[in-house]
């Protein structure tokens, strides 16, 4: 298990392996994801406080051609591997749309 730090949310206890956004769902907080954890829309967006995860293939090309690498990461492709801290950029509620469809458990694409 792992502690997720959530700011303005709290701390939660997150098995590892979970998919971050869904790991933010289960917990209350209600972050965006349009594409459904595609790695397509950026609305998962987090920025790390603490020590960023690695980053996979997919995640990296999405934000480099959205032009906004290193700005923030997407929650949709990133595994809880470590205790995190972090603040959510773009929550539904605020946003003011549904959070779009459930993300798998599994990492796609």
């Amino acid at each position: 298990m792992h502690t997720i730090t959530v700011q303005g949310f709290g701390a939660f206890e997150v098995a590892e392996g979970t998919r971050l956004v869904r790991a933010l769902e289960e917990n209350g907080v209600d972050v965006s994801h349009r594409c459904g954890g595609q790695a397509r829309c950026t609305t998962c967006r987090v920025k790390f406080v603490s020590e960023e995860p690695p980053m996979r293939t997919e995640e990296k090309q999405c934000l480099a051609e959205d032009g906004v690498l290193g700005a923030f990461r997407l929650s949709c492709q990133i595994l809880v591997d470590r205790d995190m801290e972090f603040d959510v950029l773009m929550r539904a509620s605020v946003e003011g749309w549904e959070p779009g469809p459930t993300p798998a458990a599994h990492l796609e694409p």
